[in-house]
């Protein structure tokens, strides 16, 4: 091993030898242990942001097809079989297709009165899209949304804000109005509450009701389903197959998938785990920045250390090199101690939350506030890998003037008073 390394990595471990030795030794450690901190926050924080981020998805998910195809102008599409044939022969990823039709519309009971988007769907084919539909279907609730039923499956939250329960009737208010010789009259229908279903995502379970496609397509006079919606055997390929289906299918096909169409909670998620990435990593740049004071005491206090490597013959690189190899081993081993323990961390936040929400008697995320009542932790190795190399790489910037000062001691300077 080169003697550069060797004396790097002597000056890591010195600390036995004297009482300013020691106090130096105290500083380096200092500034490792929060290197480690500061990169076990940052593993730790977006592993937990990356679990929310899956749950809300997955439970997203549930309830919305991966894609939607739908007419340009919003006009319903004549032959949505076709359609769904055509899509299906360009990419063979998607596994199954079916019609609907989706509005925003005002539901009543008595007083109470609610928005809700109402999905018209086919019972024969929705059970393939969507996994509230294929639960529906087990309980054999979406055997009865049978065309001219007018029979409707609402969310639980929505059914609870209107005070219903199966059996009972509520009124859909369709957008817009007919025009009679008495004046505007809004377009309403009495619908049976046929049951009740809750994906736990409160904006689905709040806001969305199901109903037989032909009963919705008469109520809003669409004259049929307006769009198709698709399943894919990989939801993670949804975004490259929409964008090869909205190519091939043209401008009047217009083409979103699960990502495009819950837009703004996706780009906020990103835009929170960005800041949250920039502020941690502060930190860490802190921590690193002490590895500068650490290396100009060592400097100082190794200024008869250096003279005597000089006049044996070491050269300016070599000493230079002596304090790289100090800050960065010192910054490696505060980066693999943080990237150890925010893993542990990581993977075990589904025990450890507990533990200490038990301990203290106290639930931090309580079922009646918040979407999920468990503390979710998804690692990402890639995040982990982008962690680690920002911090080597604040360790390395931070030994460079400290080390360059090394090598421009002057032996005969250094050495006059010893």
């Amino acid at each position: 091993m080169p003697f550069e390394w060797l004396i790097g990595w002597r000056y890591v471990r010195a600390g036995r030898a004297g009482r300013r030795n020691a106090f130096i030794s105290f500083i380096s450690l200092v500034a490792m242990l929060g290197i480690a901190l500061g990169v076990a926050a940052l593993i730790i924080v977006l592993s937990v942001m990356n679990g929310f981020q899956r749950e809300v998805s997955d439970r997203m998910l549930t309830a919305i097809p991966h894609i939607q195809l739908t007419d340009e102008n919003g006009d319903a599409i004549s032959d949505w079989a076709a359609l769904a044939k055509k899509a299906k022969a360009l990419e063979p990823g998607i596994v199954a297709a079916a019609p609907y039709t989706e509005t925003q519309s005002l539901l009543a009971r008595g007083d109470g009165m609610r928005g809700a988007v109402v999905r018209g769907v086919d019972p024969a084919e929705e059970g393939n899209i969507t996994e509230l539909a294929a639960s529906l279907k087990r309980e054999g609730l979406l055997a009865k949304l049978q065309p001219g039923s007018w029979n409707i499956v609402l969310g639980a939250e929505l059914a609870r804000t209107l005070g219903v329960a199966v059996g009972d009737q509520v009124t859909v208010i369709a957008p817009g109005a007919q025009v009679s010789p008495a004046g505007s009259i809004p377009r309403l229908k009495s619908f049976n509450v046929v049951g009740v279903f809750s994906v736990g995502h409160y904006e689905y379970d709040s806001g969305l009701a199901l109903a037989a496609l032909d009963d919705t397509a008469r109520l809003y006079r669409t004259g049929g389903p307006t769009g198709v919606q698709l399943k894919l055997a990989d939801v993670h390929d949804a975004r490259a197959t929409a964008r090869r289906l909205a190519d091939a299918l043209g401008a009047q096909i217009r083409v979103q998938d699960w990502t495009r169409t819950n837009a703004t909670w996706f780009d906020a998620v990103q835009i929170e785990k960005t800041m949250m990435f920039i502020i941690l990593t502060m930190i860490v740049f802190v921590a690193a920045f002490n590895l500068l004071s650490t290396l100009v005491m060592t400097v100082t206090d190794k200024q008869a250390d250096i003279a005597i490597l000089r006049t044996l013959g070491a050269r300016p690189r070599s000493v230079l090199l002596i304090f790289v190899v100090q800050g960065a081993a010192a910054g490696i081993v505060g980066t693999l101690g943080g990237v150890v323990f925010g893993l542990l961390v990581a993977y075990n936040i589904p025990v450890i939350v507990p533990f200490i929400e038990h301990l203290l008697h106290q639930s931090f995320l309580p079922a009646s506030v918040y979407l999920i009542d468990h503390m979710p932790s998804d690692p990402d190795l890639s995040d982990v890998a982008k962690i680690a190399a920002w911090s080597m790489l604040f360790a390395l910037l931070f030994t460079v003037y400290p080390s360059w000062r090394a090598s421009q001691v002057r032996p005969a300077e250094a050495l006059r008073y010893e």
